[in-house]
């Protein structure tokens, strides 16, 4: 076999653990850590019928909404893209001009909040569970146009409590970040 058919198949075969990996990466991504043309990667992806990220994301977040159990997917703030339960999450939400106050244009903070509460219910292993508790912090206004890309962790249990930290990010930096108590309580019959 040629060399440069084995390298393909070493890169096919890394390409396909990667975004196994992680699903969000871009084509400019890929092309960046395998150091070829992005459209190289473009047709690597076509050769083995790994969709483009647009599809990828949406075939990842109808997967994570099959798994919620404490709320109904149509209660999750923004778009649930990643979910373990009991221990992680990702939603991501675009700031619309109707979330803004009309005179500064800047977020109106319920909306931040309300993504980050629903994340943090959304990660309990549990039938229904309730916010007991939340700190919070914003950090930097946001505006029309953003992208919030919110990440929920479960930092601890201790019997019906979660301890759920929620990170808020626009890019790489942090706009928001909340420490949320939630308690899973018995449905009612």
């Amino acid at each position: 076999m040629a060399p440069g058919r084995i390298l393909k198949k070493v890169r096919h075969n890394m390409l396909v653990d990667l975004l196994n990996e992680k699903p969000f990466l871009t084509d400019e991504e890929l092309a960046s850590c395998f150091g070829v043309s992005i459209q190289t990667i473009r047709l690597d992806r076509l050769e083995l019928g790994i969709p483009e990220l647009r599809e990828r994301t949406k075939l990842v977040a109808q997967e994570a909404r099959g798994k919620l159990k404490s709320i109904n997917v149509r209660e999750v703030v923004g778009e649930l893209i990643d979910l373990e339960l009991g221990k992680s999450g990702i939603s991501v939400m675009e700031i619309t001009p109707e979330m803004t106050f009309e005179k500064s244009g800047i977020a109106r903070g319920h909306h931040i909040f309300a993504q980050a509460n629903s994340l943090a219910l959304a990660v309990i292993n549990a039938p229904v569970a309730l916010t007991g508790v939340a700190n919070i912090k914003y950090k930097i206004p946001v505006e029309p146009g953003d992208k919030l890309i919110a990440k929920a962790e479960v930092v601890r249990q201790r019997g019906n409590k979660h301890f759920v930290w929620v990170k808020t990010r626009l890019g790489r930096e942090e706009i928001f970040r909340a420490k949320f108590i939630m308690v899973a309580v018995e449905p009612k019959s």
